[in-house]
This record gives C-alpha cells, sequence and structure tokens, in this order.
C-alpha cells in the first residue's frame, strides 16, 4: 500500500481533491462576502462545484507531476530526452511513464475498470427491467439525493457515456501500442504529450462519477437541453467530464497523426503500411477535427446555466434544435472513431489466422479515410423527428445510406480474404469472426434507422438501442478482446488462457445476440427506451427476464475474462519466439518488447499481408554499425 500511496496516481488523487475544495471554497468565500450567501446556499452552490471541478483537474495534472518537465522548460531547467522508467512490475501502470507501450496499457486498464463500472450501473437498471411495474427503484428510497426513478435516469444516463468514455480510452490504449510497434517506431512522436493526454482522462473520469453523487441527471447520455437546462448539479459534473475528457481525445490524435507522418520505418511507403494503422489515422482526424464540437456544445450549456445565457433557451432567443446539430456532428463520427479502430483490428488480424493475402489491401485502406469522410455528413439522421427544417431530411437520409458503401468494401474483403483459407480458430479469431457477424447485424439494422419513413417510427425505441449495441459491440468490444487475446504475449511476455478465452467467447456471443434480437423486436412492438417502466399490457415481461439474464452472463463471461487477464500475466503460458506466425514486425523479436522496442531497424522489402506466397518477405533487420562493433 505504501508503494500506492506514494505513486503518480495517489498524488494525482489527492490533489484533484485539494483541487475540488479550494475552487469551490474561492467561489463560497467571495459570495460570502458579496453577501450573496445564506444559511441554505452557503455550502457548495453550481458555480462552486464547476470552478472547483474544473480547478481539480488542473491540480490533478500537476500533483501526478505529468507536467514537471514542461515547467522546468519554462524556468530554464533542462529536461532529458525521454525518461527510463524506475518502477518495475504494476507499480508502473499507476506512475508516470513516457513509453507508449506502458501509456497503452495504462489506457487499457483504466478503459476495463470504467467498462466494470458501466456495466454494473447496466445490470442494475437492467435487474430493474426484469419485470413491469417498480420492483426496487421506487419511489420510496432515497440514494444521493434521488429517489428511485430519478436513480434510474442517473444510471442509465451514466452508463451510456461511460461506456464512451471506456471505448474510447480502449482505442487510445490498443492505438498507442501498436501503432508504433507496426510503423518500426521508437516511440510517439510527442511522448510527453502522449503522457498527458492519457493522464487528464483520469479526472475526467472522475468528474463524470462525481455526477452520480451530485444529485445525478435524468437527460440520457446526450444531456439534451431544456432538460439539461434544469436537472441537479450533476449535470454540470457530466458536462465538465465529457469537456476534459475531449482533450485527451484531440492531443492523443494530434501525436497519431505526427507519428505516422514522420517516424514510418525506411521502405515503408503510404500503401505499404499495416491497415491498422490506416485505421488510426482515420479515426484520428475525426478526433482532431470533431471533438471540440461536442465540448462547445456542452460549455454552452454550462454558461446558459451559470451566467443566464440563452443559446438554447427560446425565451431569450435561443433554440434548443442548435445544440443538436452541434452535438451530433461530433457524436455521429464518434460512432465511427469507436468502429474504424476495431474494423482495422478485424482486417489486420484475419490475414494471420486464414494464411492469405488481404483481399484489396488499398480498397480496405481508402474504405476507412472514406468512412471518416462521409461521417461528416450524416449526423442529422438522429434528428429527423426533432422539428428540424423537412427539406434537410433527404440529404441526410441519402448521405447516411451512402456510408454503407466503404463498410460494404470492408465486408466484402473480408469475406473473399476468408475464401478457402486455412483458417484456424484460436481465440484471437474467435472474436475477430464474431465481430465480423455482430457488426453485421448492426450495419443491417442500420438503413431502417437512416430512412426517413422508418426512423419516425423506430425512432425513442428499444430497436434503436439494440442497433447501437450491436454496432458498438461489433464494431469495438468484439475487437477490443481479439486486440487484447492476440497482443497480450507481446505486452506480457505470456500467453492468456485458450480455455478461459473460449469460454468467454462461446458464453458472451450467444446471451450478445438474445439480448439485442430482443431489444430490437420489443422495440418494433412498442417498448419505449429510456423508461424506468412499461406497460404490462405489452406482454414483454418474458423478454425482459430473457434480456436481464443475457446481460448477466456477458457480465459473468467478462469476470471471466478479467480472471484470465490478471491470473495469466504470472501463470500464463511463456510466449516463445512468434507466437501467431505473424509477418508483422512486432512478431520478429523476442516478447515482451524492449524499452526502444527494436534493437536493430528494420526497412519493408515487401507486401505486409503476402501469407501463403513462398519466400516473401515484409522487413528485413538492417545491423546497426553499434550491433556490428560488437
Amino acid at each position: 500500500m505504501k508503494k500506492f500511496f506514494s505513486s503518480a496516481l495517489a498524488r494525482g488523487l489527492f490533489w484533484q481533491l485539494i483541487g475540488l475544495l479550494a475552487g469551490a471554497g474561492l467561489v463560497t468565500g467571495i459570495r460570502a462576502l458579496m453577501g450573496l450567501s445564506t444559511t441554505d446556499t452557503f455550502f457548495f452552490t453550481e458555480p462552486a462545484w464547476v470552478l472547483g471541478g474544473f480547478i481539480s483537474a488542473l491540480f490533478f495534472l500537476v500533483g501526478s507531476g505529468v507536467t514537471s518537465d514542461w515547467i522546468k522548460w519554462a524556468r530554464g531547467i533542462d529536461t532529458p530526452d525521454h525518461h527510463e522508467d524506475h518502477h518495475t512490475g504494476w507499480e508502473k501502470y499507476i506512475n508516470l511513464s513516457l513509453d507508449h507501450k506502458v501509456i497503452g496499457i495504462q489506457y487499457t486498464l483504466v478503459a476495463l475498470v470504467l467498462i466494470g463500472i458501466g456495466g454494473l450501473f447496466a445490470l442494475i437498471f437492467r435487474t430493474e427491467l426484469a419485470a413491469s411495474e417498480l420492483q426496487f427503484l421506487t419511489e420510496d428510497i432515497k440514494l444521493f439525493g434521488q429517489n428511485g426513478p430519478q436513480l434510474y435516469n442517473t444510471l442509465m444516463s451514466l452508463h451510456g457515456m461511460i461506456m464512451i468514455v471506456s471505448i474510447l480510452l480502449g482505442i487510445s490504449g490498443i492505438i498507442n501500442y501498436v501503432v508504433p510497434l507496426l510503423l518500426g517506431a521508437q516511440d510517439m512522436a510527442f511522448p510527453r504529450l502522449n503522457a498527458f493526454s492519457y493522464w487528464i482522462a483520469v479526472p475526467a473520469a472522475v468528474l463524470l462519477l462525481m455526477s452520480l453523487f451530485l444529485g445525478g441527471f435524468d437527460t440520457g447520455w446526450t444531456g439534451y437541453p431544456p432538460l439539461s437546462a434544469r436537472a441537479p448539479v450533476g449535470m454540470q459534473m457530466f458536462f465538465l467530464g465529457v469537456f476534459v475528457a475531449g482533450w485527451s481525445s484531440i492531443l492523443g490524435a494530434l501525436n497519431v497523426i505526427v507519428t505516422v507522418l514522420r517516424m514510418r520505418a525506411k521502405g515503408m511507403t503510404a500503401m505499404k503500411m499495416p491497415i491498422f494503422v490506416w485505421a488510426a489515422i482515420a479515426t484520428s482526424l475525426i478526433a482532431l477535427t470533431a471533438t471540440q464540437l461536442i465540448g462547445l456544445s456542452f460549455q454552452l450549456v454550462m454558461f446558459q446555466r451559470l451566467l443566464g445565457m440563452g443559446f438554447f433557451d427560446p425565451a431569450k432567443g435561443g433554440n434548443p434544435v442548435l445544440f443538436q446539430h452541434l452535438f451530433w456532428f461530433y457524436s455521429h463520427p464518434a460512432v465511427y472513431v469507436f468502429v474504424l479502430p476495431g474494423l482495422g483490428v478485424i482486417s489486420e488480424l484475419l490475414p494471420v489466422f486464414v494464411r492469405k493475402p488481404l483481399f484489396g489491401y488499398r480498397w480496405i485502406a481508402m474504405s476507412s479515410l472514406g468512412i471518416a469522410l462521409v461521417g461528416f455528413v450524416v449526423w442529422a439522421h438522429h434528428m429527423f423527428t426533432s422539428g428540424m427544417n423537412e427539406y434537410l431530411r433527404v440529404p441526410f437520409m441519402y448521405s447516411t445510406l451512402l456510408v454503407a458503401v466503404p463498410t460494404g468494401v470492408k465486408f466484402f474483403s473480408w469475406v473473399a480474404t476468408m475464401w478457402k483459407g486455412k483458417i484456424s480458430t484460436p481465440t484471437p479469431m474467435l472474436f475477430v469472426l464474431g465481430a465480423i457477424v455482430v457488426f453485421l447485424m448492426g450495419g443491417l439494422s442500420g438503413p431502417p434507422n437512416a430512412t426517413v419513413s422508418t426512423d419516425l417510427h423506430l425512432h425513442d425505441t428499444y430497436f434503436i438501442v439494440g442497433h447501437f449495441h450491436d454496432t458498438i459491440f461489433g464494431g469495438f468490444v468484439f475487437p477490443f478482446f481479439a486486440a487484447i487475446y492476440y497482443w497480450y504475449p507481446k505486452a506480457t511476455g505470456r500467453k492468456m488462457n485458450e480455455t478461459l478465452g473460449k469460454l468467454h467467447f462461446w458464453l458472451m456471443t450467444p446471451s450478445f445476440f438474445v439480448l439485442t434480437f430482443l431489444m430490437m423486436y420489443t422495440g418494433l412492438i412498442g417498448m419505449r427506451r429510456r423508461i424506468a417502466d412499461y406497460d404490462p399490457a405489452l406482454g414483454i415481461d418474458f423478454y425482459h427476464l430473457l434480456m436481464t439474464i443475457a446481460g448477466y452472463l456477458i457480465a459473468i463471461s467478462v469476470i471471466i475474462f478479467l480472471y484470465n487477464f490478471f491470473v495469466s500475466m504470472k501463470k500464463g503460458e511463456k510466449a516463445e519466439g512468434n507466437v501467431w506466425n505473424s509477418r508483422s514486425p512486432e512478431w520478429q523479436v523476442p516478447s515482451p518488447m524492449p524499452v526502444h522496442n527494436y534493437d536493430q531497424p528494420f526497412e519493408v522489402v515487401g507486401e505486409p499481408y503476402d501469407y501463403g506466397l513462398k519466400d516473401s518477405t515484409y522487413v528485413r533487420f538492417v545491423e546497426s554499425a553499434k550491433s556490428a562493433h560488437k
């Protein structure tokens, strides 16, 4: 415990608490001096909590030490180009590191923690929905200043945003760990900025969770006004947490783009890059250019609440539909931020376990950029029922349907890659195959939401919930697990247990199909989303019971995965040699990777996915002068 309390994480959390109290106390003191405080309002008002939350994030960053080098530089003190890690074992992951591999694992671990928290919230309200009428979240209970239905709304809303933040962190984890290895780089282009991008996400997650304890909120994860303009103080913490987390996405995306443009190995032209790098580039372009919009939309509601501005208040000349345009201009492209890395994982792993060249490499690479580009002109299909101008509906309907073209390119390429291949099915491949099928279900259920005539009936029903879960699980969650099982030996030097991995897959996959199919079916027969109760006359109690059981089975499968993940670090089979018989450069060196990745540089001399072709080589390691001297 002593090592934990002296870690950067513990210091940061301690100073975040100090910053919260200092910022809130400052506002409270000023109000008292101005005679604005009364007995009822003396303890932290909404402005006090907001300033305290903002200051707490800054205090966390300074207290954890992630800004120390920049402060020294500003003072004219020299700092080393790259710190060596002085911590070993688990201590590395709760302390500062500039090593992209450590940062990638840090991102992944926080993502898993948030997935656990968000999943727990889902189980609570899923249990409430197991039968009609309120079961335990009744009007009589009081928790965190909320009664049962209010708590349901908060848990449902937080589940959505916590899962989204966990996905963003999981994506950053995979990209941070894998991209420099695939490029032959020693690290990311800006190691300090890379560390900052991770550590700023930690106080953001804390702020997001604080909303539960400050009255919660009832808007869903979208935070639409006018509901969000009059929700409890927890709404402000929600806005502030997402706003701070956005900086992690923006800065991380900038780092990825520069790394790919400037740090590729000799001979690695654009069309010889691993396909996952193309997915990372497309994802980063979206995150860099669109994330500001969700931050702006939330910031404007914060100002409306704090300063009485009327951005979205019709009584003051504002327009609540404007919020939706700002919000969805980021939040729909954000769906592709979630799924493009997952689709990149599928394309990266599929040839390894099929032992065939990746069919249509150039088309898959360009389709990632195509999805990113078209993704910016589809946002308003979320607003067909919002009262926006009707003449906008048809253009957005066609642009939304157009996304199916580059997405379809990937599906046809995957099928062609598998055709007559020598397919093996270790755990990573099972999750790749599961991802393809589940994402296909999300894709097939998408066009009814994209066409105006059907969306007017389906919008705000459980059909949308099922479609979205299929899209996100198939586009990210299944590929995320595939990536962990695949690169785990490279990160730890040990394999995860195959039996437990397959148990994880075969327990989660059919349960997930039951869950989402029933979501879509109950939505078609009248089940509304985001409600704590439903009419017994619908006759869907049994379906909800089945969905709840499926949800618990998914949770059990994730617990099995977590057990496998942590136990295998010490007891897993040692990973010797090229575990998956891959052509990728990181598998041509021993596991785990050295601190600076490649002791010998390599140059690209062939195609990345020419599996099964005799005497074909992708990379050739060049003996350095230092190695030759030895």
